[in-house]
């Protein structure tokens, strides 16, 4: 709970109870309001979800054109070597063949079974506990039906509305949610059309892996039909499917208890500098990863302080 649920879990250790957990954040909230608002950011109306024109990628994007040569694309961490005289030295393979740099800290945001590979040679303990979490198959289904097709009853005032739905494995569908991408964000659909971002896989099905695109959308397609689509509807356009075969963390039972053996193991090996992020650290949502980002990036900041004056 503490890790998939962190501020749910904050709210019951501060007031005994979720309830009297959020009464005294509001309380707290009063007494010490959060800074202006950068005057730059658009308001949202009310509580409600986020996106970018051109997809989530538009963040990453901005944030590159902004770093410039900072940022090396097809790089591809090869090996990292701890320094008799502090510091590491990181090895990749790039277009144009190995390069070595040399840095006093590296922070690792790549998936932890990723990182477990390269920590090895550094700490075996550090690496045998990265390996433990568990990262289950999901494939993303990306699909578009004419607006007809969506049963009546389906309808508010003749349009499909909301976030979408989740789909408990109890209703017999393999389909473990869909989005209404169209019915959230403006011109993700043409006029009369709407499009619907569906996940399939899990901890559940992991056999997924061993089907094929079209055999991942027929799917997906039947449980539509199922629930959302009229049964003698028109085939979907099919815009996208992407499979991950390791796709998000499992947050079980314990996981805190896994990182901090990491970090630990790190520590006894001398391995200052080298700090763990990514999404199995901060929570895989989108807010959370920034939250963390923020996180390590102070952490960063703290340690390199030290060498600020000399």
């Amino acid at each position: 709970m503490k890790a998939a649920f962190g501020k749910v879990w904050n709210l019951e250790q501060t007031g005994g109870s979720i309830i009297g957990g959020t009464f005294k954040t509001i309380q707290e909230r009063r007494k010490n309001p959060k800074p202006p608002r950068d005057p730059r950011l658009p308001t949202p109306k009310g509580q409600t979800v986020g996106s970018f024109r051109k997809g989530l990628a538009m963040l990453p994007d901005a944030i590159a054109t902004r770093l410039g040569s900072n940022v090396k694309l097809s790089w591809k961490l090869a090996s990292v070597i701890k320094l008799d005289s502090g510091g590491y030295r990181l090895t990749y393979e790039t277009p144009e063949g190995l390069v070595s740099l040399l840095s006093k800290s590296v922070v690792f945001t790549i998936p932890s079974h990723i990182a477990s590979t390269l920590l090895h040679p550094l700490s075996a303990m550090a690496a045998d506990a990265l390996s433990k979490f568990y990262y289950p198959p999901v494939a993303a289904v990306s699909v578009s039906y004419p607006k007809e097709a969506i049963r009546p009853e389906c309808l508010v005032d003749g349009e499909l509305k909301g976030f979408g739905q989740l789909h408990p494995r109890s209703q017999g569908v393999e389909t473990l949610g869909t989005i209404y991408s169209s019915s959230l964000f403006p011109n993700r659909a043409p006029t009369g059309r709407i499009l619907l971002l569906n996940y399939i896989g899990g901890a559940t099905n992991p056999g997924i892996v061993s089907k094929t695109e079209s055999e991942l959308v027929e799917a997906v397609d039947r449980d539509l039909r199922k629930m959302l689509i009229n049964p003698n509807a028109t085939d979907p356009l099919v815009l996208g499917v992407r499979v991950w075969p390791q796709a998000i963390p499992q947050f079980l039972i314990g996981h805190f208890d896994i990182l901090d053996a990491a970090r630990d193991a790190l520590k006894a090996k001398g391995l200052q500098g080298l700090f763990l992020g990514g999404n199995y650290v901060s929570g895989v949502a989108l807010g959370r990863c920034v939250e963390g980002a923020y996180d390590v990036a102070a952490e960063v900041t703290d340690f390199l302080s030290q060498y600020a004056n000399k």
